[in-house]
C-alpha cells in the first residue's frame, strides 16, 4: 500500500512539472508572422498545426492610404528655347557651317551657288524657300561684295530669318471665348499626328508648359485604341496635378471621350482643355473619317482653339506629306516638331509652314519633361549658325 501511494505521488510531481513547463517558453522563441501578427509556436498536444490567427474585424483589415506624391513643378517656359539654340551651336550644325563656309570664299562661281543649293535641299528647307533664299543671297552679295566672315553670317542670318518668317503668330490660343450663357469657355486644343511622332508625350509636355504658366487643365485620352497611351497620359496629368478623362474600356468611341474631356473643362471653368487623339497613318480612310467625327463632337460644346499637327523632324519630305492630308481633313492651325534637336536638317520648319501656311508654334529640344519650347525664329536661326 505504501509503495502505491509513492507511486502516486511521483507520477503527480511528473505532471505538474510538465505542465509547467508550457508555461515557462521564453518570449524569445515566438514567431512573428507573414503578416506582422505576433504567433506563438504549438501548445503541446497540437504537433505541427498551423498557428491560430486573430480574426478579422467586421469591417475587413485595416489598411493604411499611401500619401499621394509630390507635385511637381515644371521649370518656367521663358529660356526653354535657348537650350535649343545651344545644342544646335555645339553640335556645329553642317547646315549652317556649310552654307557659311561657301559664303566666305573669295570668288562664288556657278559650282559654288550650286553647292549652296545643294545645302539648302538636304536641309529639308524645300525647293521653292531654297529657290527665294538663293536669289536673296546672289543679290546681297553683289550688291554688297561681302566676304568678312562677320558680315556674311550677318547677312545669312538676315535672310534665313526671312524664311523662317518671324511674322507669323506663334502663340498657342490659351483663351477660350465666352458662351451664350456669359461664361468662359476652356481653349480646346486638338492635338493629332501618325503612329511615332511622340504625340502622347507631347500632349503630357504641353500640359506642364500650361501648368508653367499658371494655366488650369484637363486632358482627354481620346487615343482609344491603345491602353498604355491613356496610361501615360494619365501619368503625365499626375505629376502636375491635371485630371485626365479617360474611357473605361478599351475601344470605346473616341469622339465620346473627347466630348466628355470638352464637357468637364465647360463644368469647372478651366482654361484649357488637351485632347489626345490616336496615331492615324494618312493612307486609312477610315481613321481619318473618325477625326472628322471628334472634331463635330468636340464642336457641339465649344469650339476648337488650336488643332496641332505633331510632326517628327527627322522625317523630312515625308512630314510634309503628313502635313499635307491632316491640313485638309483636321483644319491643322499649328505645327509642333518632336526630335528638332536631333537632326541637322533645319529646313524642315520653313518647308512645313510654306506647305501648310500655318506656323511652328512649338518645338521638341530632347527627352526631358520640360525639354517642350514655344518656337522662337531668331533662337533657331542663332543655333542653325552656331
Amino acid at each position: 500500500m505504501t509503495d502505491l501511494l509513492w507511486l502516486w505521488i511521483l507520477l503527480g510531481v511528473v505532471v505538474v512539472v510538465g505542465g509547467g513547463a508550457a508555461l515557462l517558453v521564453p518570449r524569445s522563441r515566438r514567431r512573428r508572422g507573414e503578416g506582422g501578427t505576433t504567433v506563438a509556436p504549438p501548445a503541446p498536444g497540437e504537433g505541427t498545426a498551423e498557428p491560430e490567427v486573430a480574426p478579422e474585424s467586421a469591417a475587413g483589415p485595416a489598411t493604411t492610404e499611401p500619401a499621394p506624391p509630390a507635385l511637381e513643378t515644371p521649370e518656367p517656359v521663358a529660356g526653354r528655347m535657348v537650350r535649343l539654340r545651344d545644342r544646335l551651336a555645339r553640335s556645329g550644325s553642317p547646315f549652317g557651317a556649310r552654307l557659311l563656309s561657301v559664303l566666305s570664299r573669295d570668288h562664288l562661281t556657278e559650282d559654288d551657288w550650286d553647292e549652296l543649293e545643294e545645302t539648302l535641299l538636304l536641309a529639308d528647307i524645300g525647293a521653292g524657300p531654297a529657290e527665294e533664299l538663293l536669289d536673296a543671297l546672289r543679290t546681297r552679295v553683289r550688291v554688297l561684295g561681302v566676304r568678312d566672315p562677320q558680315a556674311v553670317r550677318d547677312l545669312l542670318r538676315e535672310v534665313l530669318l526671312k524664311v523662317v518668317d518671324p511674322s507669323l503668330d506663334r502663340e498657342v490660343a490659351t483663351t477660350g471665348p465666352v458662351g451664350e450663357d456669359g461664361t468662359r469657355l476652356p481653349a480646346v486644343v486638338l492635338v493629332v499626328g501618325v503612329n511615332g511622332t511622340g504625340k502622347t508625350t507631347t500632349v503630357g509636355k504641353l500640359a506642364r508648359v500650361l501648368v508653367a504658366e499658371e494655366r488650369s487643365v484637363v486632358l482627354g485620352a481620346a487615343d482609344t485604341f491603345r491602353a498604355a497611351a491613356a496610361d501615360q497620359l494619365q501619368t503625365w496629368g499626375a505629376r502636375v496635378g491635371v485630371e485626365t478623362v479617360r474611357a473605361d474600356r478599351d475601344g470605346a468611341d473616341p469622339a465620346a471621350v473627347a466630348f466628355d474631356a470638352v464637357k468637364k473643362g465647360s463644368a469647372d471653368g478651366t482654361d484649357v482643355v488637351l485632347v489626345d487623339t490616336a496615331g492615324r497613318l494618312q493612307n486609312k480612310a477610315g481613321l481619318m473619317d473618325e477625326l472628322g467625327k471628334i472634331t463635330r463632337v468636340i464642336t457641339r460644346e465649344a469650339p476648337l482653339a488650336e488643332v496641332l499637327l505633331v510632326l517628327d523632324a527627322t522625317t523630312g519630305q515625308n512630314g510634309l506629306n503628313q502635313a499635307r492630308v491632316f491640313g485638309e481633313v483636321a483644319g491643322v492651325t499649328g505645327i509642333v516638331l518632336t526630335k528638332l534637336d536631333g537632326t541637322a536638317r533645319g529646313g524642315i520648319v520653313v518647308a512645313v509652314q510654306r506647305e501648310l501656311g500655318v506656323p511652328v508654334k512649338l518645338v521638341g529640344l530632347g527627352e526631358g519633361p520640360d525639354d517642350l519650347a514655344p518656337f522662337d525664329p531668331e533662337q533657331f536661326v542663332d543655333g542653325l549658325l552656331g
